[in-house]
């Protein structure tokens, strides 16, 4: 295992440094007002770049990026902040795909979040069906907006999210359309995609 606990001088943080606040458990953690995440830039002399996403809960992730282009995920202990307990190499294929796993249900949490600050506004997933006349066409063929009012604002096609689709995003079976609307234009949209 590399030795990414050691944090030389070189640490940059992305919000100032205050002191950590007890959370409920007992442990350090917590971020000052207004702080929603903390990272922390560390350069590796000879090694590359670690990037430290610090919880709330006071733990702390890291991800080391090195000189030859490899990656690795570094777990840190929980009583000694500096002290790797394990890491993980990452091939380029395994971090793409964990990028793509945080990043889906990241969006798709944010999205899901929007019910709660906007009264009649919801958000809905919607699977292209094989027998769906839009299978195999662009999202612009379905009018979506124009028809129903709703807004697609992402499309889910296996692992990967296409956030912001274009109108000449291409729609395949088997596709999650993720739309925000009201109920009845939502409703419309199922029905739109389903029958044309």
């Amino acid at each position: 295992m590399t030795d990414v606990a050691a944090a030389p001088s070189g640490v940059q943080s992305s919000e100032r440094a205050a002191p950590r606040q007890p959370d409920a458990g007992g442990r350090g953690g917590g971020y000052p007002d207004g702080v929603s995440v903390r990272v922390e830039k560390i350069d590796l002399p000879g090694i590359g770049t670690r990037h430290d996403v610090i919880t709330k809960r006071g733990r702390r992730v890291g991800v080391v990026s090195h000189r030859s282009g490899e990656r690795e995920l570094a777990l840190f202990d929980v009583d000694d902040p500096d002290a790797s307990t394990d890491s993980i190499h990452l091939s380029d294929d395994e971090a793409e795909a964990l990028a793509d796993v945080l990043g889906a249900s990241l969006l798709l949490g944010q999205l899901a979040g929007i019910r709660e600050q906007a009264a009649g506004l919801f958000t809905e997933q919607l699977l292209i069906s094989a027998g769906s006349p839009y299978a195999g066409k662009v999202l612009g063929d379905t009018r979506a907006r124009t028809r129903t009012s709703t807004s697609i604002v992402a499309i889910v096609r296996g692992a990967d999210v296409i956030p912001s689709p274009t109108p000449m995003t291409p729609l395949a079976a088997g596709d999650t359309i993720v739309a925000v609307g009201t109920r009845a234009g939502l409703d419309a949209l199922a029905r739109v995609l389903t029958d044309g």
